[in-house]
């Protein structure tokens, strides 16, 4: 081969090179914004859950207090039942 000739061909074999490293950038790119992609849908998801179980626990601290007000409710007409039946065995 003619030095031009090998002038070419090592031109060639770089430029086959930096295509490669091209196409390797490219793909390394894209699979980096797919995992942020798939990272972006995790963080909406766990947003969406931590509202949901945050609604949730709203709905169970206030069924909480109903029960607690209602169970004194219940103790206090206990205590009068009781003071009532005392009252009339008393008798």
């Amino acid at each position: 081969m003619t030095p031009t000739g090998k002038s070419m061909e090592a031109a060639l074999n770089e430029l086959k090179q930096a295509i490669s490293g091209l196409e390797n950038a490219v793909d390394m790119r894209i699979e980096r914004q797919r995992e942020q992609g798939d990272i972006e849908g995790e963080v909406r998801r766990v947003h969406a859950d931590r509202s949901k179980l945050a609604q949730e626990l709203d709905q169970a601290e206030f069924r909480a207090n109903r029960l607690e007000e209602v169970n004194r409710e219940v103790s206090r007409r206990l205590v009068t039942a009781m003071e009532t039946i005392r009252a009339v065995l008393d008798r």
